[in-house]
């Protein structure tokens, strides 16, 4: 169980303006992560009536 990543990289844009969506593997919740310059933030990936997206499917 070591071995197993906690969090998988399912997108990614971007060089100097990084987008990058990260999947929790026990919970499937869906983040975004935005960086750019010297900032950047990760916040849950909201649907359209503002619940978290979650990955129903197991991701690894």
């Amino acid at each position: 169980m070591a071995d197993e990543e906690r969090f998988v990289k399912t997108y990614s844009q971007g060089v100097f303006n990084v987008t990058e969506i990260w999947v929790d593997t026990k919970t499937g919740v869906n983040y975004i992560f935005h960086a750019g310059g010297e900032s950047g933030g990760l916040t849950p990936l909201l649907d359209k009536d503002g619940k978290p997206v979650v990955t129903l499917n197991e991701v690894k």
